[in-house]
């Protein structure tokens, strides 16, 4: 793939890495799961995929005898939920709050050494270029989504300029001081090492002293033991806790989607031509959005939505239900007094909960333009809700039916975001008779 991308112009490289991108991080999309809280299990212990070796090696035995610990009473086992995993499966009752249940010596977790040689040396070298989250945006290419594709885009950049950084360092290293002996290091291979980090696999999890969270909790220290936060029932799973997060994180990086998900998320761009569009459909008339008077772009630029180096992106659901940014330019946008909006703090202005700050008026057509917004956004995906449910009933296969359910969980938690603007505005009319 790399000679090819080499040899094509940037839209036809693009637009190939993107394919091969998403070919590779479809192996990621084998699982489903309605809980953010999943088993330390490993698909190949499934009757549909046969474990790589028949006979596998014993790895609680391989930990104890490199001098790590491991509760008694912890089994690799087939549970009859979540598959093969870590369970509670002692004859000798539950593991009580506080126990120990995985302790791994520090030379056993993976992690990169010190440069104690050339080829470690620029092993390290490479390893500081790659970026903190550049290789975990929350992204999905299996469903239409108006804000999938620039995230994927993002990765695929980061897999080609990060190729050629690696062929630049190497070409000239001899083979005795290389640090991958030889071996050629493509995008392909990045994107391969990209699905096995993301792969949450019992026995890697448990190798690898992950921090687990939720049912265990673990205390970061030489030995990265993991302690039971809870009392752990018999025979129940142990279970990995993955995070406050949208399901666009999940389904990309986990293969799998939470529904509901309380975190989950649809993101737009900020932009004063939407929000006229937006406002225009909601009855609410503000020529402001598209052209703020200098007070307000003064706030504006405090929200960071505004001017050089502007994070434009703003969210609708999740615990806020609306970005706090979005709706304090809402609030001040609509609003056409500076005084009384000054009179308010940014975290007032941000606070979905503050009582209309602005005063009812000015409320009431904020969370009308939300709606409107909501609206919008429900518009771009190509199907309808009983459309995505019909697909669900007909049994498709496990990649499609992740990627509906990913699309309908996105429109039930818009539609929830409506339906809690709608009381809220609903709240406001008696203050607004009285005004």
């Amino acid at each position: 793939m790399a000679a090819a991308a080499a040899g094509a112009t940037p839209a036809t490289a693009r637009k190939t890495l993107f394919t091969t991108t998403a070919t590779l991080l479809s192996s990621a999309l084998t699982r489903s799961s309605s809980l953010r809280r999943r088993s330390l299990s490993c698909s190949a212990a499934s009757a549909a995929a046969p474990r790589l070796a028949p006979q596998p090696p014993d790895l609680v035995r391989w930990v104890q005898r490199e001098g790590g610990f491991v509760h008694p009473a912890l089994r690799v086992t087939d549970h009859p939920e979540h598959g093969l995993g870590v369970s509670a499966a002692a004859a000798d009752g539950d593991i009580p709050a506080g126990d120990v249940l995985i302790a791994l010596p520090g030379r056993l977790p993976l992690r990169l050494r010190r440069p104690t040689s050339t080829a470690d040396d620029v092993l390290v070298q490479l390893a500081q270029q790659v970026p903190g989250n550049g290789l975990s945006d929350p992204v999905t290419c299996a469903a239409t989504y108006a804000c999938s594709c620039e995230p994927v885009n993002k990765r695929c950049r980061f897999l080609l300029e990060f190729e050629k950084e690696v062929r630049q360092k190497l070409d000239t290293i001899p083979l005795d001081r290389h640090p991958f002996y030889g071996q050629d290091v493509n995008s392909s291979s990045l994107g391969w090492a990209i699905c096995i980090l993301h792969y949450p696999c019992s026995l890697t999890i448990f190798y690898v002293g992950i921090n687990l969270f939720g049912t265990l909790k673990c205390i970061s220290s030489t030995e990265f033991p993991v302690v039971a936060e809870t009392k752990i029932e018999q025979n129940a799973a142990i279970t990995l806790n993955y995070g406050c997060h949208p399901n666009d994180f999940f389904l990309l990086d986990y293969g799998f989607v939470i529904t509901p998900n309380p975190y989950d998320q649809v993101e737009l761009s900020y932009d004063g031509t939407l929000l006229d569009a937006a406002s225009m459909a909601a009855g609410v008339s503000s020529p402001n959005f598209s052209a703020p008077a200098k007070w307000q772009e003064d706030i504006l630029s405090q929200l960071n939505l505004h001017g050089e180096g502007a994070i434009l992106k703003v969210s609708l659901g999740g615990p806020d239900i609306v970005d706090g940014r979005l709706l304090a330019a809402l609030r001040v946008l609509l609003a056409a007094d500076p005084e009384t909006v000054h009179k308010h703090d940014l975290k007032t202005l941000m606070s979905l909960d503050a009582q209309a700050p602005l005063g009812p008026t000015v409320e009431a057509s904020a969370l009308r333009t939300v709606l409107a917004l909501c609206a919008i956004a429900l518009q771009h995906f190509h199907t309808k809700i009983m459309e995505d449910e019909a697909i669900l009933k007909g049994e498709p296969p496990l990649t499609t039916e992740l990627a509906v359910q990913f699309r309908l969980q996105k429109k039930f938690m818009i539609v929830d975001v409506m339906q809690n603007i709608s009381r809220r505005i609903k709240m406001l009319s008696p203050q607004k008779s009285t005004v």
